[in-house]
């Protein structure tokens, strides 16, 4: 019966009912309106079905591609992922109990900081501390790396202390003998059982080889650290897949890319023997173009050398900000920061892989009065492309010309927005004025001599790191406002230059570090390099 009521009537949707005449307009246009509309309707209906089994038939395809990675990386993983994930669960249990302490004393609601939980930058970076190895290794990936984080986690990952407390030394003796396959004795004439430094994935140890009687530093992997590190390393890598197969949108943000370059950039750090090419490479770099006489880099003993223990030369200095003990070793302080300044601008296009970690503890001034440059674990490679725009870049630096300096970064940024190259430059040039204003504190101490009447002085500066880094997020966070991401080894460059910068106001305070004439930033080295070895 209710079938048969519809018989010979129509359908609504398909068939509209006479619309009622409306003044001025036509009934012919009224359909035509109607039907208009009708068709827009279902031709976007149309259009995100078809969306939607675009999106489906990708997602059955890439599936197996998905599974098979899961598989793969789990065999890799092995029964130490279990162990891990018990102790990602406690780390977990213990920093939510802090966060539910704090969230308790708060007596004014939550602030967003709490708000967030443990995805806050605060909480998260306590929450890769407890982790370990991997994830302080992580955090200070996150902490270099401002092109590809949120400028709030680049600034609160500053503070990811990598300090560790020692493994005893009979581990040690245990990694050094399986490496070595030879006893310990017949190779070190002695080695010093506490450790001149400590750190998530190594501890260094000095020594005297035996034989020659060379003093020098051995550089241990501790036990386990590699097994810990490749199962983090596999949990991430696998997160990341599985999120942007649930959301495809999220490939455009190369989140799976990111965790590649990370795990290959953590793995590079453990593998001693990169860390050792790397120290040739720049060894090598400063035979060809007659710098030995002014720096140097710890000779490797390939002999006592493997994938976990670095055996090296030990070297004897004191850091660049020390500048009463380099003042006690050289009588210009000031040559000694210009020939820091051109060894390692020298690199950047000489070698294959250029030093990205020249704080204080890597760049000394030894006691023969030749800088030292130790610690090859980070480096970073920089494209043709890149430095050709870097070199503008740090031209348009010293000559404050900023339109020059915008073109540079557009240049090197990847975008595909028209940029107002004019508006960037104005931008800019508020950003590098306040290089002038960064707080430097110059701190002196006074010791008067027990048996004379002489007084010794010492002189170190202080610059407030977080002003350095904010001045940095600033240049990244005004360009990024503009459509443009750079590459990560941008990043390294600039960093590196902040840090000269520190040491150019300590040392040579009014010299400007990349205009003076006796600083040499140019693009005919690499050739010169390459030429001496034809």
């Amino acid at each position: 019966m209710a079938i048969s009521a519809f018989r010979g009537s129509r359908l609504p949707l398909l068939h509209p009912p006479q619309l009622p005449a409306v003044r001025g307009v036509p009934s012919g246009l009224r359909k035509f309106n109607y039907r208009s509309k009708r068709f827009t309707l279902l031709a976007q209906y149309s259009q995100t079905q078809d969306l939607f089994s675009s999106r489906l038939q990708n997602s059955i395809e890439n599936l197996p591609k998905l599974v098979e990675d899961i598989v793969q990386t789990s065999i890799n993983t092995g029964p130490r992922g279990a162990i891990r994930l018990a102790q990602g669960i406690q780390a977990f249990v213990g920093v939510g109990s802090e966060w539910l302490t704090d969230s308790r004393s708060s007596t004014s609601g939550l602030p967003t900081e709490l708000q967030l939980g443990l995805l806050s930058p605060l909480y998260l970076r306590r929450l890769f501390e407890r982790m370990g190895a991997t994830y302080i290794k992580l955090g200070q990936f996150i902490a270099s790396s401002p092109t590809l984080f949120p400028p709030e986690y680049v600034e609160e990952f500053q503070n990811c202390f990598d300090r560790t407390p020692a493994v005893p030394f009979g581990e040690i003796k245990r990694t050094l003998l399986e490496d070595l396959g030879r006893p310990i004795e017949s190779v070190y004439e002695y080695v010093d059982p506490t450790p001149i430094a400590s750190a998530s994935v190594a501890q260094v140890h000095g020594a005297r080889l035996r034989g020659s009687q060379d003093d020098v530093v051995i550089k241990v992997l501790k036990p386990g650290i590699e097994d810990v590190l490749v199962a983090d390393l596999n949990f991430v890598y696998v997160v990341a897949r599985i999120l942007e197969f649930l959301n495809p949108e999220l490939s455009r943000t190369s989140m799976v890319g990111i965790v590649k370059d990370i795990r290959e950039s953590m793995l590079e750090e453990v593998d001693f023997k990169k860390e050792a090419a790397n120290i040739e490479s720049f060894r090598r770099y400063l035979e060809a173009m007659g710098l030995t006489r002014q720096a140097t880099a710890p000779k490797v003993y390939q002999h006592c050398s493997t994938r976990r223990v670095l055996t090296m030369e030990r070297l004897y200095g004191v850091p660049l900000t020390d500048l009463d003990s380099i003042s006690s070793l050289v009588s210009s302080p000031e040559n000694s920061l210009i020939t820091a300044l051109n060894v390692w601008f020298g690199s950047l296009l000489a070698c294959e892989t250029f030093h990205a970690d020249v704080h204080a503890g890597n760049l000394w001034l030894l006691r023969d009065g030749r800088i030292g440059f130790l610690d090859f674990g980070i480096v970073g490679r920089i494209s043709p492309k890149t430095w050709a725009a870097m070199d503008l870049f740090l031209a348009s630096i010293a000559t404050e010309e900023y339109e020059s300096m915008a073109s540079a970064l557009i240049e090197m940024g990847a975008t595909d927005k028209d940029i107002d190259a004019k508006a960037f430059a104005r931008d800019l040039e508020k950003i590098f004025s306040s290089i002038q204003e960064l707080d430097t504190e110059l701190v002196v101490a006074t010791a008067r001599g027990t048996t004379t009447n002489t007084t010794a002085v010492s002189a170190n500066i202080v610059v407030d790191e977080r002003q350095m880094n904010a001045l940095f997020l600033d240049l990244l966070r005004v360009s990024e406002s503009y459509g443009l991401k750079f590459p990560r080894e941008f990043a390294l460059l600039l960093k590196q230059l902040l840090y000269f910068d520190r040491y150019t106001r300590l040392l040579a305070p009014n010299m400007n570090m990349l205009q003076d004439q006796r600083i040499s930033i140019v693009s005919n080295r690499r050739n010169r390099y390459r030429d001496s070895f034809k």
